[in-house]
Formats: C-alpha cells, sequence, structure tokens
C-alpha cells in the first residue's frame, strides 16, 4: 500500500521519463538518440515551417503547453531550444526548407531504429505516442543534469 501511495505522489514527468528511460539504457542507444531526437525536432518544425511559418510556431505553442504542465522548467528549455531551431529557418533558402527538413527527417528516424535495434526494444512511442513528445524531454534531462539543473 505504502509503495503505490509513492508512485501516486510522483510527478507525473517522472513516470513518463522512468519509463521511456527503460527502452533507452544502451549507451549507443542513448547518443543516438542525443544527436538524432533534436535533429527530428529541428525537421519536423522545417516541414511545417515549409507549409507555413505561422503554423510552426503554433505546433511550438501547442507542445510549450503539454510541457508547462509536465514540467514548467523542462517547458523553459524547450522554448530555448525551438526558439534557437526557428531563427534558422529565415536564414535558409525559403525553397529549400522543406527538402533540407524532410532529408534530415529520414536520416534522424533511420538512426533512431538503428539505436533501437541495438538496444534490442521497440520504440517507446509504440505504445504510447505522447513518447513522441517526452523523446525530446529525455535528452534536455542530461544536459539538465550535467548543469545540475532541477526540473
Amino acid at each position: 500500500m505504502e509503495q503505490i501511495q509513492t508512485h501516486q505522489r510522483r510527478r507525473q514527468i517522472d513516470v513518463l521519463l522512468n519509463k521511456y528511460a527503460e527502452s533507452h539504457q544502451h549507451p549507443v542507444n542513448e547518443i543516438i538518440h542525443c544527436v538524432c531526437v533534436p535533429a527530428i525536432v529541428f525537421s519536423f518544425l522545417g516541414l511545417i515551417w515549409s507549409a507555413h511559418p505561422l503554423a510552426a510556431y503554433a505546433a511550438v505553442m501547442t507542445s510549450l503547453i503539454y510541457y508547462f504542465f509536465l514540467s514548467p522548467r523542462f517547458a523553459a528549455g524547450m522554448l530555448l531550444m525551438s526558439a534557437a531551431m526557428l531563427a534558422v529557418f529565415p536564414l535558409l533558402p525559403q525553397t529549400h526548407i522543406w527538402q533540407i527538413a524532410l532529408a534530415v527527417f529520414v536520416v534522424a528516424w533511420i538512426g533512431q531504429f538503428i539505436g533501437h535495434k541495438i538496444e534490442g526494444k521497440k520504440p517507446s512511442f509504440f505504445d504510447d505516442i505522447r513518447f513522441l513528445l517526452i523523446g525530446p524531454l529525455f535528452v534536455l534531462g542530461f544536459l539538465y543534469r550535467r548543469l545540475n539543473l532541477a526540473y
């Protein structure tokens, strides 16, 4: 009974990150994720940007609302990361953004699946689609721990 009460007091972000971490234990898979997850976020935003820049801002704002309810500190980190990514798109040739984004998207997903092959476990989002949004927080968590920042 005490274990159940302790589990209920845990923050949702901690539960989600712990569940995500279950299929991300191998050091090579973790390194691949630290490279490929931000690349996927960047490329996804690029694909949306190429449809319309305001749609990319709307996607960021929507995800930030979700992140804020999980952890305001993670939301702040994601705001900084997203702002940096969005700042790149106006600097690129607008007619080529979708091509660049699509190439990065495909290569990064191939990397992700290679990482999971090495890990020997399927990607978390196969069980719960929310893990597509938790992946960036998992990677950001590495940075936060390195900088000794609480989330």
